[in-house]
């Protein structure tokens, strides 16, 4: 997957080089036109939505935090938490 997230970049910055230096040369030779279209009634539909409430905050727990000189020892922080209560 990074291969071809590399090989997409190395694509796209080439074509930019050769937009650049000249080495490829667009030039439109026909105006486009959007096409005609009528439309006459109709309705949108309708929805109810429910959604779930989602809370968002931090907690105090006990991690192990390494340390460089002895071994690691637990230290307090806050960590992110998420609730999702479910609307039935």
């Amino acid at each position: 997957m990074r291969a071809l997230i590399i090989i997409g970049i190395i694509v796209v910055l080439a074509a930019i080089g050769a937009l650049a230096t000249g080495l490829v040369d667009i030039s439109q030779t026909q105006k486009g036109q959007l096409p005609r279209i009528a439309v006459e009634g109709g309705q949108a539909p309708r929805f109810d939505v429910k959604t779930a409430d989602v809370k968002v905050g931090t907690t105090t727990r006990d991690v192990d935090v390494p340390r460089i000189d002895v071994g690691t020892r637990k230290e307090e922080v806050k960590v992110p938490t998420v609730d999702v209560d479910k609307k039935d």
